[in-house]
């Protein structure tokens, strides 16, 4: 098995959408706020398009097995930096996992913000999702910040 990095392009879309909605149901377990049904969370179009982000894939004889993006957004404006890399869209499909696919993906979307001399990183994880969380604190990420909610649909006010 030697994986190969590449930026996606229009034709790996298909996949792409595929992979969307592999995220999709992995986090359904951990977040009761989704939608039913068939839903989107990304423009993976625009993604691959945008100056200000990349889509990396990793491939494995000619089959694409992981995905993730980078964004560069503006950051809240008492932060020491002004923009962070947001890192989302990370997907293995179930049979290629175990493989260090992630960081290889990982390591494609730190290097493409580094250049772009983007040093915070940022991404998003449901607290209850260990596997991700291992995989993102194996790489360098430290938890942060925990983002709390509360549901008062059928509180009694």
């Amino acid at each position: 098995m030697n994986p190969i990095v590449r930026k996606a392009t229009r034709d790996d879309i298909p996949i792409l959408l595929t992979f969307e909605q592999g995220v999709i149901e992995a986090e359904r377990p951990f977040d009761p706020t989704i939608q039913d049904g068939d839903i989107y969370y990304y423009n993976i179009e625009d993604l691959i398009s945008n100056k200000d982000s990349e889509v990396y894939v990793a491939e494995i004889d000619g089959t694409i097995v992981a995905s993730g993006y980078a964004k560069i957004k503006p950051d809240r404006h008492y932060l020491k930096h002004k923009l962070q890399g947001y890192l989302g869209f990370m997907f293995v499909p179930e049979k290629y996992r175990g493989h260090e696919l992630n960081k290889l993906i990982i390591d494609a979307l730190t290097r493409w913000c580094y250049k772009r001399n983007i040093f915070e990183i940022r991404l998003d994880v449901y607290q209850d999702n260990i596997p991700a969380i291992k995989a993102y604190e194996k790489v360098g990420f430290k938890k942060h910040m925990i983002r709390m909610r509360l549901d008062i649909e059928n509180f009694d006010f």
